[in-house]
C-alpha cells in the first residue's frame, strides 16, 4: 500500500530542487524501469501493480493498486509502475569520438529526443550547459525512452569546458558551411543551441567551425528546424561519413 509520505516524496521529485537535494529521480512505465534496473542504476523504491511485480524479483517493491498508481503518475494512462532511482555519479569526460553539446536547450521533449538519438548513433557523451533543462525532469526521462540509462550526461559551464577542450568544435548555425560538404574528424564536438536564439555568442567564439543544414526547397521559406530534428540530421551525416571512412580503410 502507498503511504502519504511516499506519495509526497514522488510529488516533490517532480521539482529540480528536490531532485538535486535528494539525488533521486522518477521513472515511469515497465520498459523504462526495467532498462534502468538492467543498466545498474541503484533503486530507491519501486511502486508496481501486481501485473508488473512478477518481473521485479528481489527489488525493493511496494505493491499498489491501479488507483494508487494514478495518484503518483504524471501520465494520462499510467503503465503499471513508478520507480525512484538514485542519480549516478558521473565519471570524467572522455574526449574521444563524437561528442554532442547542448547550449541552453529548454524544451524537455527536445532534450529527451536528443538523448535517445545519442543512444541510437552510439554517442556516449552528451554535454549540457548549466542552463539546459534537467535531464532528470520527468518529461525528459519519458521522452528518452530508457536511453538516459546508456548516455553519460554532464552539466557544466560549457564555454569554460570548450576553452580547455582538445577536440575541434563545430557549432550548428543558419550561416555555417554546408553540412554535406564538410569533412569532420573522427573526434570532435558538435554544439546545438537554444530553440529560439541558437548557440550563444560566447560559445560560438570558441568554435573551430560552423555548419548548417542547407535548404533544398524551391521557395526556401522555412526559417529553421526543430533542434532535435536538426540534431538527428547532423548526427546521421557525421556518423555516416565516419562509417564510410572505416569501410574504406578496411577494404
Amino acid at each position: 500500500m502507498l503511504s502519504k509520505n511516499q506519495q509526497k516524496i514522488i510529488q516533490k521529485l517532480q521539482q529540480k530542487k528536490y531532485r538535486n537535494e535528494l539525488g533521486l529521480f522518477v521513472v515511469e512505465g515497465k520498459k523504462g524501469i526495467l532498462e534502468f534496473v538492467q543498466a545498474g542504476f541503484k533503486v530507491e523504491a519501486i511502486f508496481a501493480t501486481s501485473i508488473f511485480s512478477e518481473k521485479l524479483n528481489k527489488l525493493p517493491l511496494t505493491l499498489i493498486s491501479k488507483e494508487e498508481l494514478s495518484k503518483i503518475s504524471t501520465l494520462k494512462n499510467p503503465d503499471e509502475g513508478v520507480a525512484i532511482f538514485h542519480q549516478p555519479k558521473r565519471k570524467g569526460i572522455l574526449q574521444e569520438g563524437l561528442i554532442l553539446a547542448l547550449d541552453n536547450i529548454q524544451d524537455p521533449g527536445n532534450l529527451g529526443t536528443l538523448i535517445r538519438l545519442c543512444d541510437w548513433f552510439g554517442i556516449e557523451t552528451l554535454l549540457c550547459s548549466e542552463q539546459t533543462v534537467d535531464c532528470y525532469n520527468p518529461k525528459v526521462v519519458q521522452a528518452s525512452m530508457g536511453s538516459l540509462s546508456r548516455v553519460e550526461v554532464h552539466y557544466l559551464p560549457l564555454a569554460g569546458f570548450l576553452v580547455t577542450c582538445d577536440l575541434p568544435v563545430y557549432v550548428a548555425t543558419l550561416e555555417g558551411e554546408n553540412l554535406y560538404t564538410t569533412t569532420f574528424p573522427e573526434d570532435c564536438v558538435i554544439v546545438l543551441g537554444n530553440e529560439a536564439n541558437g548557440v550563444s555568442p560566447e560559445v560560438t567564439a570558441l568554435a573551430n567551425g560552423a555548419i548548417t543544414i542547407p535548404r533544398f526547397g524551391r521557395r526556401q521559406q522555412a526559417e529553421s528546424l526543430n533542434v532535435a530534428m536538426a540534431g538527428a540530421i547532423i548526427m546521421s551525416q557525421v556518423k555516416g561519413k565516419a562509417s564510410e571512412a572505416h569501410s574504406w580503410v578496411y577494404e
